[in-house]
């Protein structure tokens, strides 16, 4: 099976819901690398992982008056974060969570600090962001342009690895790039969104994600980053989800339908 998946929608839409954080799977041979416990390692997924994210974008891809497509990571963000740099541009590296994560959630040791990050880079992060660069590009060649709206949650109190974690937590938080979001799009999400609360705008976290290829680069390519706080949808940490998402489908579908 795959790592991912590329779920198809329909032909004239030219939306890419990208749902990178939702998956806790993790193969056998990148688990023996992890120096958490069983009960230890499945504390950090309940706190890591953007639970749900997934049913959330099926659901509102089914509401939708035009399906939009799907990009579903299938495996957990500690084996790659596919959505971080894989240089020194990642800001995250600073608290050993680049591409390849060496510390956890309270930044204790995850992997040793030496890790070679490369076999999981040549193995998972680059496949992804291949798979991604033709996703995109399949949707620029068919309608002109691509919208990739990425679907993330975030814990209702900080975590001691937030760079940016003292400001605002808003129920819904949109990520924003100076060059990839138009104001036009990010007030179709605050209006298709409202009703699921307030929402702000890069905080607690910022930016979207964009495949290298087009990044700062082709304005063809919008993105906005949908985050949405945890609480307002499932009881934290990692558990069921709640009335609240049925909420975020039909706001999450209004979006697609708007851009």
């Amino acid at each position: 099976m795959s790592s991912f998946a590329l779920l198809p929608g329909a032909p004239a839409s030219p939306v890419l819901l990208h749902v990178p954080h939702s998956a806790r799977a993790i193969p056998a041979d990148v688990r023996a690398g992890i120096a958490l416990d069983d009960a230890a390692l499945e504390r950090e997924l309940d706190l890591i992982t953007d639970a749900h994210t997934a049913e959330l974008a099926e659901r509102a891809a089914a509401l939708a008056a035009v399906t939009p497509w799907r990009f579903v990571n299938r495996l957990s963000r500690l084996v790659v974060d596919p959505e971080r740099f894989p240089d020194e541009r990642e800001e995250m590296t600073a608290v050993g969570m680049g591409a390849v994560y060496t510390r956890t959630t309270h930044r204790t040791e995850l992997r040793p600090a030496d890790t070679d990050p490369e076999p999981l880079l040549a193995r998972y992060f680059r496949p992804y962001a291949h798979a991604m660069t033709e996703a995109v590009a399949d949707r620029l060649a068919a309608t002109g342009r691509a919208v990739v709206i990425d679907v993330h949650s975030y814990p209702s109190e900080p975590l001691p690895y937030e760079l940016h974690g003292g400001g605002p937590r808003p129920p819904v938080c949109l990520g924003t790039d100076a060059f990839h979001t138009p104001p036009e799009l990010a007030e179709a999400a605050r209006e298709a969104l409202a009703a699921c609360g307030e929402t702000g705008l890069d905080s607690p976290f910022a930016g979207t994600y964009v495949p290298l290829e087009f990044y700062n680069s082709d304005a063809r390519v919008s993105a906005l980053m949908v985050e949405i706080r945890r609480d307002t949808y499932m009881a934290e940490p990692g558990g069921a989800a709640g009335p609240g998402l049925d909420r975020l489908a039909l706001a999450l579908a209004a979006l697609v339908d708007a851009v």
